[in-house]
């Protein structure tokens, strides 16, 4: 995002929080509250995730007065959400104390600040989201909450349309031992990867037996956890294979660095050149590679390089080691590249 149309010490803060937020935070739209000149932004909505959605907030500044702290503006379901007004809906006394300190302390140079009260802010909308979760006069809701309260990172949110009646929405953070980011190597994510699993209770409904959340998860993490170590070693053995594929075909075109789902080679049949599209399913090896042979030296009709049908025909066994599924696929790409060559040059003779 450009922020160019902001003053400076706007943009700087506004950048920070962006930047380094934990929460992947979102502008969904910017505004000018200058009547001398409205080109002057200085007012944005903030899309914050939470619950495994999005809250708005509004956040207000005065570009005429730029040095002053903003104000902010929260949704229209959120009317009792006060901060720093009433302590109980607080986590401790130590979170008000802090953002009160950053409103009534704002240094409009710590370009910091405003990420802090963001931060402080949210911390105590999940306190008060809390609070109103456990005034809910719903015997099943009240269970489940004492059941998963000392779960840590776990959001609450009560939730009301006009279509449909009141519910409780739960978001139970899962694996939080597994740091994904460190095990999918050259990871590109700014943001830690985390997994919830969001739960919704209809208020007054009446549920059938069943286990309740607490007895469900410890199976569900040990499920989730199997499935994401499976993940990261299907990963890593593709890339093994494209590097095995490399020392038959050199050094890959373009190749996916993070999930080694797709890799593009040049290669060459006496003068004849073309390139070998890899396309890999998450099912690798047990599936072997779609591949798709492009032309260098043909164009179409339309001016298009010739490209061949998808190829999935070939010899593979998935119980080979990476460096004979490399040699065989090679070994059927120089046979290939013949019949490829003569496909292009009837495709010529056609146009």
């Amino acid at each position: 995002m450009a922020f160019e149309e902001f003053p400076p010490l706007i943009a700087d803060q506004l950048h920070y929080l962006l930047n380094h937020s934990p929460d992947s935070i979102k502008i969904a739209n910017v505004w000018s509250g200058n009547k001398i000149n409205p080109k002057i932004l200085d007012r944005f909505t903030l899309v914050i995730p939470y619950c495994l959605e999005t809250i708005k907030w509004d956040v207000i500044y005065n570009s005429e007065y730029a040095m002053d702290p903003p104000d902010f503006v929260f949704g229209p379901d959120d009317e009792d959400f006060v901060p720093c007004k009433c302590s109980a809906i607080a986590p401790d006394d130590d979170q008000i104390s802090s953002l009160e300190k950053a409103l009534s302390e704002w240094d409009h140079e710590d370009s910091t600040r405003l990420l802090v009260i963001i931060q402080g802010l949210r911390d105590q909308y999940v306190a008060y989201q809390r609070r109103r979760v456990g005034q809910v006069d719903d015997d099943r809701v009240k269970f489940e909450i004492s059941t998963v309260l000392t779960r840590k990172g776990i959001e609450m949110q009560m939730a009301s349309g006009v279509d449909k009646p009141e519910e409780v929405k739960f978001a139970v953070p899962l694996v939080m031992d597994m740091n994904i980011n460190k095990m999918v190597v050259g990871c590109p994510w700014k943001h830690q990867q985390k997994i919830y699993l969001q739960v919704v209770y209809p208020i007054l409904r009446k549920y059938e037996a069943a286990p309740c959340l607490a007895e469900y998860l410890p199976h569900l993490e040990e499920t989730l956890e199997r499935q994401i170590h499976e993940a990261v070693a299907a990963i890593d053995l593709r890339r093994s294979f494209i590097e095995a594929l490399s020392l038959n075909l050199g050094r890959p075109l373009e190749a996916d660095p993070t999930f080694c789902r797709k890799a593009t080679f040049l290669n060459a049949s006496g003068q004849f050149t073309f390139m070998v599209h890899f396309f890999f399913s998450t099912q690798f090896p047990k599936q072997q590679p779609t591949l798709m042979l492009q032309s260098c030296q043909h164009l179409n009709q339309s001016s298009v390089p010739v490209k061949s049908n998808l190829l999935t025909e070939y010899p593979w066994s998935p119980r080979w080691e990476v460096g004979r599924m490399a040699e065989r696929l090679c070994d059927f790409l120089t046979d290939e590249a013949v019949n490829f060559k003569k496909y292009c040059n009837e495709a010529l003779l056609q146009h």
